[in-house]
């Protein structure tokens, strides 16, 4: 039977249900949140200082590798048992993974999930936790995914298609995606839509027309905005500048 573990030393300082528990977290979304994921090895200590050996020649410096700390989640439970060490406790060592993985990033349930997972977590262990960690707010999916929304869209100009394709893999429910990406309307997609063509279009000049659309209509539909609509926001760009779009082709942008 998994022991309990207090969990008043965090969840005091943590936000409340009434807060907002990622606070500044939210705001480095320019990058992928999962970037800072990887493992970070403990620095390696210094052992025995440099002195003279009997023979009078100076002894080499050592150097041993620190094990992992508690911050860092500890080595997995097969590591430990090679080396003959008893396992930590499996609450205690998701706890720390979770707060690790957490400080200056949000992260999903789905994502925190995986790297205990990952960790050989047991999966009682990594329920409790998780669940501990929403209740306290640390875990918010609904808050996480507006705030993607949010910035991915002003950040990277992203439309509603591609930024829910994002989420998608990042483990959030389909029901919180929709009422994240619900927040931006088809005015405002089209008006970011303008301001993405409007900075692209003076490197197209020198192309023909066709070109020019093929191009622009393509940026856009890489960042998930609908077919239609980055055929109509370019060639109105083009008409702005003088081309004739008449007969323009824009089939196979």
């Amino acid at each position: 039977m998994t022991r309990r573990t207090d969990w008043a030393e965090y969840a005091s300082g943590s936000a409340g249900p009434d807060d907002d528990a990622y606070g500044a977290a939210a705001a480095p979304y320019g990058t992928d949140p999962s970037a800072g994921d990887s493992h970070e090895d403990g620095q390696a200590r210094r052992g025995g200082g440099r002195g003279r050996g009997a023979g009078g020649t100076r002894g080499r410096r050592r150097h041993t590798r620190a094990e992992p700390s508690a911050e860092d989640g500890g080595a997995t439970y097969s590591s430990r048992a090679e080396k003959g060490e008893p396992p930590r406790d499996p609450v205690e060592q998701a706890r720390a993974i979770c707060l690790r993985l957490l400080t200056g990033t949000p992260r999903t349930r789905r994502q925190l999930a995986d790297a205990l997972r990952k960790r050989e977590i047991p999966d009682e262990a990594a329920e409790e936790v998780l669940s501990r960690f929403e209740e306290v707010g640390l875990i918010n999916d609904s808050a996480f995914a507006e705030a993607w929304v949010e910035s991915r869209h002003h950040g990277r100009g992203l439309a509603r298609r591609a930024l829910a394709r994002e989420l998608r893999t990042k483990g959030v429910d389909a029901t919180l995606i929709d009422a994240a990406v619900s927040h931006l309307d088809s005015e405002q997609e089209e008006e970011t839509a303008r301001d993405l063509v409007a900075r692209k279009l003076r490197a197209t000049r020198g192309l023909d027309r066709d070109k020019r659309l093929r191009r622009l209509a393509g940026m856009l539909a890489r960042k998930g905005y609908p077919e239609g609509m980055a055929l109509r926001v370019v060639r109105r760009a083009l008409e702005e500048e003088g081309e004739d779009t008449e007969y323009l082709d824009g089939e196979g942008f």
